[in-house]
């Protein structure tokens, strides 16, 4: 399925490095490709689930914005700019759990970065990757992965609330008309 991705990746490495984006909605298999890129071309995987907003940054205004419901700004700061400069990363993960930033985290970009997650893809963050990737996903399927995967009550907020967001940003953004390769 993937091999149209990976022969464009082999073409690229050969040039030099790589920064992919992998967008889509939630249960789209984005991370299951991240893992796959990984144990295939050892990589460096960064997660946009690691850049939720904080409480105080969740406002109607900026949820209101298609895409605002990511941290873009640290992202950018912390992960993209670095990349670009070929430095090494330091980010703080978001912990959905306690609401906060964690300590830390030091990585050396490799010769493939993947970034995989939902608003990767967004027109402030587009321009650093040098290819993109778009995983659809049918509605149905979307919520019985949702449903398998989740709690009833989480699920019900994925359903209601994050995508829709997701939804919403995909629309207006016209996300998957700006990927290189959609699956």
């Amino acid at each position: 399925m993937f091999l149209p991705l990976f022969s464009q990746i082999d073409r690229m490495l050969q040039m030099g490095r790589v920064n992919l984006a992998i967008e889509g909605g939630s249960a789209s298999g984005k991370t299951t490709l991240s893992q796959l890129l990984h144990e295939i071309y050892d990589c460096t995987v960064f997660h946009m689930d690691d850049f939720f907003l904080r409480p105080y940054q969740r406002t109607a205004e900026r949820l209101a914005q298609p895409g605002g419901n990511v941290d873009r700004e640290r992202f950018l700061q912390e992960v993209l700019l670095p990349l670009h400069q070929k430095q090494e990363v330091t980010y703080h993960p978001y912990d959905c759990h306690t609401r906060s930033l964690l300590s830390p985290i030091t990585v050396m970009p490799t010769e493939l970065t993947v970034i995989e997650g939902a608003y990767s893809m967004h027109p402030d963050l587009a321009n650093y990757y040098n290819l993109s990737v778009f995983l659809d996903i049918s509605p149905q399927l979307q919520e019985q992965r949702i449903q398998k995967r989740n709690s009833p009550e989480m699920a019900k907020r994925f359903l209601e609330e994050w995508i829709p967001l997701e939804q919403q940003y995909f629309r207006a953004m016209q996300i998957k008309n700006c990927c290189d390769l959609i699956f």
